[in-house]
């Protein structure tokens, strides 16, 4: 019993963690009666759970460089080292921002549930094709001297489409919870939408670390795959897009379309409507910096962490060895903060917090330019992605559904998430540019410039200037709120 917890005292602390977070989260009465409730926890849980189990299906490939990057290609050089990793991930995320231009409307025509059925199936087929690939590279033979030869652009085909199904959560959590949740509600629900998106980053990472340990490459794919078999089943059962559609009654929102009986509009007409509002498009540029702000952290600091070990000895640091664990506690207390003032300090507002949680990413940025070579870094991070996992929940969790209203919600998600991955693709170009190479001796071990922490200090520095932007952007977010039609 005593070898059982500690082997799995993470998971342990995790799920108390949670469990403490979801007694304290504070209460709304909006008038919905126990029948409802526990109705909407069926509706939001497992569609919530398949979110997390998309976030382990995506990171993972951060999972496998620890690998690929120790394995030589036919050149003698890293099967994917940062300058790799940083392709494939940029071609991932820039489909996953412009697939918005379809997946938008499409989840807006024909629901939340029709997206998260086609994100995880179509994950799933994808995520089970490269552990396929990374099992074929591990034996001897024509095929997979074949794919090592051409590994990079074989895995960005597949991780690009991959991110293009992965593309349809985002909008398929916000669009079905958007009818469920009044706008009052929604600050505590964005709590929720952190932890979430912060569990996926634990399964991800610690969880995925495990696997690659136990289990072998392969399944560090193969493992997300069959997670999201099993709850494509369940989303199937039990996920519907309103309350009427579960039997129940629809209720008036208080978001911006409430009240709005018209006709439908066509997508090129909502699209034209939501590049032209103010607040959706500042809010999509905070957003396009905390996506660049987010995975530079996020990414990055495991591969600084290991490629340094040798000068700073931060692989074997308690943040490192469970980053996944700092990453879901940073996010799930972001989150819970973000929330939780939102509602009750802020009227509802969410352009405060957003600008409060830029401050501290701000100072913390210029902060880590000057100490990330000692051993605070590891905290210093970990307390960074704490405010900037409260941005992303607080604004493409909620400030959409508040903003585009429950018809267009698809449309208004999409477009913010989109920035948040363009963000995110100009991050993946920028560091594999400016980052170290990775080299390898005849042994397999990683040496060379990556080794020094000193060619590092553009990790921090290029943060800075996303994180000032972020700030003043988020400012002008400071008044905004919804204005329902039927005000």
């Amino acid at each position: 019993m005593t070898h059982w917890i500690a082997d799995n005292y993470p998971i342990l602390l995790a799920l108390v963690f949670v469990t403490i977070i979801f007694r304290l989260l504070p209460k709304v009465d909006v008038g919905h009666d126990k029948r409802y409730l526990r109705r909407r926890v069926l509706n939001w849980l497992p569609l919530g759970l398949t979110y997390a189990f998309l976030y382990m299906g995506r990171y993972n490939l951060k999972v496998s460089q620890y690998a690929f990057e120790e394995i030589a290609g036919p050149d003698g050089s890293p099967l994917m080292g940062n300058a790799g990793f940083g392709i494939i991930f940029m071609v991932g995320t820039i489909v996953y921002g412009v697939s918005f231009l379809i997946n938008g409307p499409l989840t807006d025509r024909l629901g939340g549930r029709f997206s998260i059925l086609m994100g995880a199936g179509g994950s799933l087929v994808m995520n089970a094709l490269m552990g396929l690939v990374s099992l074929t590279l591990l034996k001897h033979g024509p095929l997979a001297e074949s794919l090592a030869a051409n590994f990079i652009p074989v895995f960005s085909i597949l991780y690009g489409i991959n991110m293009y199904f992965q593309s349809f959560g985002a909008v398929a959590i916000v669009k079905v919870n958007a009818p469920w949740f009044h706008v009052r509600e929604r600050g505590v629900f964005g709590a929720i939408f952190g932890i979430l998106i912060s569990l996926g980053i634990y399964l991800a990472f610690d969880v995925g670390y495990s696997i690659l340990g136990g289990m072998g490459l392969a399944w560090v794919f193969f493992m997300p795959a069959v997670l999201l078999a099993a709850f494509w089943v369940l989303d199937f059962l039990y996920v519907r897009n309103s309350p009427s559609d579960a039997g129940l009654g629809d209720f008036n929102t208080g978001d911006a379309t409430s009240g709005d009986d018209g006709p439908r509009l066509g997508a090129r007409a909502v699209f034209k409507k939501m590049l032209t509002n103010p607040i959706i498009m500042t809010i999509a540029g905070v957003e396009f910096c905390s996506g660049f702000l987010r995975q530079a952290i996020m990414q990055w600091y495991g591969s600084f962490a290991k490629q340094t070990d040798a000068v700073l000895g931060l692989k074997s640091s308690f943040v490192n060895e469970n980053w996944g664990l700092m990453l879901f506690f940073a996010g799930v207390t972001g989150g819970m903060f973000a929330g939780t003032i939102s509602d009750h300090l802020f009227q509802s507002r969410r352009g405060p917090v957003a600008g409060l949680l830029y401050g501290v990413m701000l100072v913390g940025a210029v902060v880590l330019t000057f100490t990330y070579s000692t051993p605070i870094v590891g905290w210093l991070v970990v307390f960074m992605s704490m405010a900037v996992i409260g941005v992303h929940g607080m604004l493409s969790g909620t400030a959409s559904m508040d903003f585009g209203g429950t018809k267009n919600v698809g449309i208004a998600v999409g477009i913010i998430d989109g920035f948040v991955y363009l963000g995110t693709g100009i991050m993946s170009l920028t560091y594999a540019i400016i980052l170290p190479k990775v080299e390898l001796d005849a042994a397999g071990k990683i040496i060379g410039a990556a080794t020094d922490p000193a060619n590092w200090r553009a990790w921090p520095i290029a943060m800075i200037p996303l994180a000032a932007i972020g700030f003043l952007l988020a400012l002008r977010l400071w008044n905004a709120k919804p204005k329902p039609k039927n005000a």
